[in-house]
């Protein structure tokens, strides 16, 4: 009969040692091996006609060392069931066959859920984002849309912002010409930055044809290193500028954006619904944001090493996936890379599951739906999204755990202090003035 005994090593630490009769193991390694020569060809002997002993001399050790290994795991869930245990990760065996001795001695070391003390969150407080969407933020976001589907007419007046301009450039650091340094027939919409502030305002004011030279002042914190802080002269020759014309907004825009029957006030009522979905979703995220670090500065609970190395395993290859799909070289890097996330989503996960047991706030299967549906919403299909969904239980499991993340935070606004913060549409963006 096997035999267990449990040790606390510290606070989350254990190990059980476990002991398993050398005859019980004999008597399922010579169950296994009359099992295995039943089909098993020798040479010189018809199928299940081969000798025990030859069995035995050629499939015994194997054999013994799967039942050791099938025993060990088996012995190792008894004990944790019998001690009620709740193991965090896996455990490490260690010990060996017992030789001649009458048993088989093994430890297993590893980690068990921490213990959860939620601190008192009333002296927390959440700042909420309060929007009131107008129609001119539908207007912006109308020239928004009108501006992605602009033309470009040549002018012969000097270039200004929002002018798409061709031009070649030649710059000069210490009196060398630089590598990224010289470029022939390059485009840019002024304003858009996609080159430097500085140089684009330099561009500024030039008509087709013209040529400038100026010296320029990169950034201290320059992207390209040989360029951070140096001051570099430049060359400029325009050769075009075109102006944008924007569509107007009438029947044919509408029906371009998706309105059938071209109907523009359904276009704005189509564009205030999608306003007001992204409003919701970014207070959302800005107010989970502010209540998990509240809970995590408010929780007491140490993290079991072994699911921090686990999740570390899980970002790498996570990162290695994401990096391939781009088309990426391979990421050659160890795990322990990702060890401070992998904490910080390992401590997290163990507070929400510990509010989420203690305040019973699972999750109904009419609060999953009711998440897919409007995540769903902002697809030309939304049935088919929906379907996409439920037909795969680890797409369905992703939204399950937004569920329980939105019933944490609705539990916790109801412990901390609360403070409507009066926010504009841009601001929310991250549009707002600098």
């Amino acid at each position: 009969m096997m035999q267990s005994n449990l040790e606390v090593l510290g606070p989350i630490e254990r190990r059980l040692d476990i002991s398993v009769p050398v005859a019980a193991l004999e008597v399922e390694v010579q169950a296994r091996l009359k099992q295995l020569a039943r089909n098993l060809k020798l040479d010189g002997f018809r199928p299940g006609k081969a000798p025990m002993s030859m069995v035995a001399r050629q499939h015994g050790a194997g054999v013994r060392q799967e039942v050791l290994s099938a025993s060990l795991q088996a012995g190792f869930n008894a004990a944790v069931q019998e001690h009620n245990l709740r193991v965090a990760g896996y455990p490490r065996f260690e010990g060996k066959d017992g030789g001649e001795g009458q048993e088989v001695r093994f430890s297993a070391l590893f980690e068990v859920y921490p213990e959860v003390k939620i601190g008192d969150l009333s002296s927390g407080t959440i700042r909420r984002p309060k929007i009131s969407l107008t129609e001119a933020d539908v207007d912006k976001t109308l020239d928004v849309l009108r501006k992605q589907r602009r033309e470009f007419h040549l002018v012969e007046r000097p270039a200004q912002i929002d002018d798409r301009v061709r031009f070649d450039f030649a710059g000069i650091l210490d009196g060398q010409p630089f590598e990224g340094g010289e470029g022939k027939g390059y485009i840019t919409i002024l304003g858009e930055g996609h080159f430097l502030k500085d140089f684009e305002a330099n561009l500024t004011g030039l008509a087709a044809g013209q040529s400038k030279g100026f010296d320029m002042d990169f950034p201290v914190d320059y992207g390209a290193a040989h360029l951070a802080g140096k001051q570099v002269h430049f060359d400029v020759t325009l050769h075009e500028v075109a102006e944008p014309k924007l569509p107007e907004v009438n029947a044919d825009f509408a029906r371009a954006m998706g309105v059938a029957d071209g109907d523009v006030t359904k276009l704005r009522e189509e564009i205030r619904a999608n306003l007001e979905r992204e409003v919701k979703r970014r207070v959302q995220i800005q107010v989970k944001e502010q209540v998990m670090k509240l809970l995590s500065e408010n929780t007491e609970v140490q993290v079991p090493k072994s699911l921090v190395a686990m999740e570390a395993e899980r970002l790498l290859q996570q990162a290695q996936k994401d990096a391939a799909a781009r088309g990426l070289k391979a990421l050659s890097v160890p795990s322990d890379m990702f060890s401070e996330q992998a904490g910080r989503r390992v401590r997290l996960g163990i507070i929400l599951a510990e509010i989420v047991k203690a305040q019973g706030l699972s999750s109904k299967p009419e609060q999953v739906r009711a998440l897919v549906e409007e995540s769903a919403q902002s697809y030309e299909e939304p049935d088919q999204v929906v379907n996409w969904y439920f037909e795969n239980p680890e797409r369905l499991q992703e939204v399950e755990t937004l569920a329980l993340e939105e019933n944490v935070v609705a539990w916790a606004l109801t412990q901390a202090k609360v403070e409507d913060l009066p926010t504009s549409f841009d601001d929310l963006m991250g549009r707002g003035k600098a």
